[in-house]
């Protein structure tokens, strides 16, 4: 199943409160990438994934 990581990453970042800066931050990514991943054009690596999936579970927001 395919993850909506646009609407994930828009979500989360409601409900905690933070820019795309911060949560870009959090992730140890750039903040163009967050800008990207929200944006729909690109989606997060692997890497980058796990964590956010991390965040994700931890806050209760649905990816898909």
């Amino acid at each position: 199943m395919k993850y909506n990581y646009s609407k994930a990453l828009v979500e989360l970042r409601s409900k905690l409160n933070i820019s795309q800066h911060r949560l870009a931050d959090l992730l140890n990514v750039s903040y163009p990438s967050v800008s990207r991943w929200e944006n729909g054009h690109f989606n997060p690596t692997k890497i980058v994934k796990i964590r956010l999936d991390k965040l994700l579970q931890d806050n209760e927001i649905e990816t898909k």
